[in-house]
């Protein structure tokens, strides 16, 4: 697979959640940050775009740890997203 259609795939994870919300925070996400993240950090995004919208949402918001410290970064990155 080409890294242009493993970009399509990702967006297509990132855009078609169960939540609207995770839409639009995923996608702008991918469309601002996710070309500046390291190689480690963006294979921690790809794990954390294939969680249930249910299991990230409290990762996201903060109310559930991260124990893994890669993604708790790319957490911390996703919460400084501006949504249009």
């Amino acid at each position: 697979m080409d890294e242009r259609e493993r970009l399509n795939r990702l967006r297509w994870r990132c855009t078609r959640r169960a939540m609207l919300e995770m839409d639009l925070l995923l996608g702008d996400f991918l469309d601002k940050k996710f070309s500046a993240l390291t190689a480690e950090q963006a294979d921690a995004f790809i794990v954390l775009a294939d969680m249930e919208d249910l299991e990230l949402w409290p990762l996201i918001n903060g109310s559930r740890e991260c124990a893994d410290s890669v993604q708790a970064d790319v957490l911390a990155l996703l919460r400084h997203v501006r949504v249009k």
